[in-house]
This record gives structure tokens, C-alpha cells and sequence, in this order.
């Protein structure tokens, strides 16, 4: 049997994502066969097929769809109007996403190497737009002498790196509550601008 009885497409091609998104995040991309991913769905290996044309594309939806949703969750917070707070409406939020995200941003953060150029472009292309809005708000801060930056393209990716930084140590239940983090990463980010 090719396929897993009762499976639908609007079932099963999300489950093969998530499949694939825990085994790259585990075991790494180039580790990982699609005969991994079939069985830890409940597919045979052919079957896969049917929700994917190849390896290369699974990790180039799941990058794509991490992003977009980003950039989409991004754009629906209500940004103030001042440099500073919008600083820090993004440091939260940047945690807050990440953070409930972890195999996602591990695989969009360490597995950049195995897209083809074709699709690194595109990957590229989506961090870039996400950069370019923090990077906005440094410019907009440093114009009006709130901020303090020698390099704002440096700060840039300064920040988004440190930010990102909490999804290797953190872990829920330990000794810092979320709303902790958030405030102490706030405070460090706010000494980093000069603000």
C-alpha cells in the first residue's frame, strides 16, 4: 500500500512537514533520508512523493514557511511611534516568536548551507526583509540622536544574533520566566544602542 489509509493531502502533507522539521532539527539535514521521514509519518518511501518532489524542496518549504510567518507576525504588531519603544516591541516579539519556534529557527539558522542558490536567493531575500525592519527602526533612532550606533548595519545583525541566542539555553520551567528574558535581553539591547 502506497498510501497510508485514510490520508489526505490537507492531513498528511502537513504531518510529512513536521516529520521532516523534528528529524532536520534532530539529526540534521543531510543526515536525514526521505525514508526516515516516510516511515516516521506512516508512509511508504514512494508515497512521500506524493507530498513532495525531493528533500531539497521539504527544506526549502519549511525555511519559507517559517519566514513568511515571521515577517507576517511582524507586520500585524502594532508598532509605537517612537524609536525606542518600536526597539523595543521588537526585541519582545522576537523572542516571543523564536521561542515557541525552536526546531524552525534552528533549521532556518543552521541548515542555510544545504539550499541550493536558487533557493538561498529566496531564503536570503526573506531574512534580508526582516533585517531591513529592524534596521529601519536603528536608523529612525539614530536620526533623531536616541540611539547611538557606530554601524547600523553591524547593530543589525548584532541584535537579531544575541535575540536569537535565547533559543540555546533557554528552557521553559527553569530558573528565568519568559517575561524575565525578555526584560533583562530589553535592557541589554537598549545599553547596545547607546539608548
Amino acid at each position: 500500500m502506497a498510501r497510508k489509509t485514510g490520508s489526505h493531502s490537507q492531513i498528511t502533507g502537513p504531518l510529512v512537514r513536521q516529520a521532516a522539521l523534528r528529524l532536520f532539527a534532530q539529526g540534521g539535514y543531510a543526515a536525514v533520508s526521505m525514508r526516515q521521514i516516510a516511515s516516521e509519518v506512516g508512509l511508504q518511501a514512494g508515497a512521500l512523493y506524493l507530498y513532495t518532489p525531493d528533500k531539497q524542496t521539504l527544506l526549502f518549504t519549511l525555511m519559507h514557511e517559517h519566514l513568511e510567518e515571521l515577517l507576517t507576525a511582524w507586520e500585524a504588531v502594532e508598532k509605537p511611534v517612537a524609536p525606542i519603544e518600536q526597539l523595543q516591541a521588537f526585541t519582545r516579539f522576537h523572542i516571543r516568536f523564536h521561542l515557541e519556534r525552536l526546531d524552525a529557527v534552528f533549521i532556518a539558522n543552521m541548515e542555510l548551507r544545504n539550499l541550493s542558490d536558487e533557493n538561498f536567493a529566496v531564503i536570503e531575500k526573506l531574512r534580508k526583509a526582516y533585517e531591513d525592519g529592524l534596521q529601519s527602526i536603528l536608523e529612525a533612532g539614530h536620526a533623531t540622536g536616541a540611539f547611538r550606533v557606530p554601524d547600523l548595519k553591524l547593530a543589525t545583525l548584532a541584535i537579531i544574533a544575541m535575540l536569537t541566542g535565547v533559543n540555546t539555553w533557554y528552557r521553559e520551567g527553569g530558573r528565568l520566566s519568559r517575561d524575565r528574558v525578555e526584560r533583562i535581553y530589553w535592557n541589554m539591547v537598549r545599553r547596545s544602542v547607546g539608548a
